[in-house]
């Protein structure tokens, strides 16, 4: 934005100033008084406004300046003065002034101040509006019992540095609730570092975390900073803990107690404050008791416990999810916003979702790609393989692991035979991970080669 405001009694300086920016391409408007530029700026936005500390009768510089942030203006403010000093700069500064130039004005100067303020300013607006989507990207939807007890849950612990680990099944969105963490945390203006240690091969996740010096192992031609360095002072989080090996837990341990490590061939340790959430969809106290988790290091990530509940167990929040994804995808792709009738929602709500919100997600966006009707009815949602028509269908199973069991298998048997055997294919529908996905296929007793259950 190129409008220029200029606040000053003097009517020489604002003639000149006046006559300089326009040169410079500003459109320029000026008036005398504090009381004149809180009713210019009713009017009209102007990207920068050059405000003199002395005004002669009436508000001064520095009253106008924290009306005009009391009443949510928030152009750049450049502060004027002929008697400044030290204490009246800071106080400017204070009230959200941008910079503070003395009388006489170099013009060089204040035309390099004006353009470094507007510039400013714009990249403060650009990055309000990213902050602001990527809230809309990881907003948490929802009204039922659990999610308002999840959010009060977050609303706790965030402002502390307790350490965090999230428990559920994949696809309930415990990244989701990480960065919900992080956004209400003290450190929300840093970093969200994360690292899935599922997704990165055993032999170099002790470089992902902790970094590596230069030669210190074949292919390491240069540095590389670690996880952990560059989330100094910010937030790290660390996704399926669970899979991480035992050479990575035992350093991991040090690292939490001592906030200190040795990057990968250094001798110098680097000392770091980092807040550590973690997150597993496996139960860590098996890993315990098979001997394949730490409990040193469960008890050190475990200060405090988040349990995600499945969508299965809170489906009245259903309607209010595919409202949010209905609008997000229809947004992206640039679709008209697709009307859900009450019977698909009905169909949505008594599907047993394996896949969880993730799921969900990646069935609306199906939708809102490939059905060309604007209204959506039963028929149109994919053909679903589990629906849950009655609680009484489950009842035939001995226990809870055996119903979920018999649903995964046969719900995997189904997204297989869909996507003619292609493990991948079928991971990236369901919206779990290729390797989550096979190790979950070889203890359901499923043939990855042919598709088929061996039991």
């Amino acid at each position: 934005m190129n409008s220029i405001l200029i606040v000053d009694d003097e009517r020489g300086i604002r003639e000149t100033l006046r006559g300089v920016l326009e040169d410079e391409g500003f459109e320029v408007e000026t008036v005398v008084s504090g009381e004149d530029c809180l009713k210019a700026v009713e009017r009209a936005h102007f990207g920068c406004i050059l405000l003199d500390i002395w005004l002669g009768d009436g508000i001064d510089g520095l009253e106008t300046l924290k009306k005009l942030r009391e009443n949510g203006n928030d152009s750049a403010v450049v502060m004027i003065s002929g008697h400044g000093n030290i204490e009246t700069a800071v106080n400017a500064t204070k009230l959200g002034a941008f910079d503070f130039i003395e009388k006489p004005l170099s013009l060089e100067k204040t035309v390099l101040t004006v353009r470094n303020a507007i510039k400013q300013r714009d990249l403060e607006r650009v990055n309000a509006q990213l902050t602001e989507q990527l809230s809309h990207e990881y907003e948490m939807v929802g009204a039922s019992v659990a999610m308002r007890a999840l959010r009060k849950q977050i609303s706790i612990v965030a402002p502390t540095d307790g350490r965090v680990l999230i428990s559920g099944e994949s696809g309930t969105g415990k990244e989701l609730v990480a960065r919900a963490i992080h956004a209400q945390s003290r450190r929300k203006n840093a970093p969200f570092v994360e690292i899935n240690s599922a997704a990165i091969p055993e032999d170099l996740v002790e470089s992902e975390l902790f970094g590596h010096t230069k030669g210190a192992f074949s292919g390491a031609t240069s540095a590389k900073k670690g996880k952990f360095e560059i989330a100094d002072g910010a937030t790290l989080f660390l996704d399926e803990i669970g899979d991480m090996s035992p050479r990575v837990q035992a350093k991991m341990l040090r690292v939490l107690e001592e906030q200190r490590f040795e990057p990968i061939g250094s001798n110098t340790p680097l000392k770091v404050d980092v807040r550590v959430i973690s997150a597993t969809n496996k139960p860590l106290s098996g890993l315990i008791e098979n001997g394949d988790f730490r409990a040193d290091l469960f008890y050190r990530l475990n200060v405090i416990p988040f349990q995600i509940p499945p969508l299965r167990e809170r489906l009245e929040d259903v309607p209010a999810l595919v409202e949010h994804f209905n609008r997000k995808f229809s947004l992206s792709y640039g679709k008209k916003l697709k009307e859900f009738s009450p019977e698909s929602i009905e169909a949505l709500q008594n599907y047993a979702w394996l896949g969880n919100v993730r799921e969900l997600k990646n069935t609306i966006e199906r939708v809102v790609i490939m059905v060309e009707k604007q209204k959506i009815e039963a028929d149109d949602l994919p053909k679903f393989n589990i629906i849950a028509e009655s609680p009484a269908s489950s009842f035939r199973f001995p226990s809870f692991k055996d119903a979920t069991d018999a649903y995964q298998r046969e719900f995997i048997l189904y997204k297989l035979a869909e996507f003619d055997g292609n493990v991948s294919k079928a991971a990236d529908s369901m919206g779990v991970d290729r390797s989550h996905l096979y190790r979950r296929m070889k203890n359901l007793g499923i043939n990855a080669e042919k598709g088929k259950s061996d039991g």
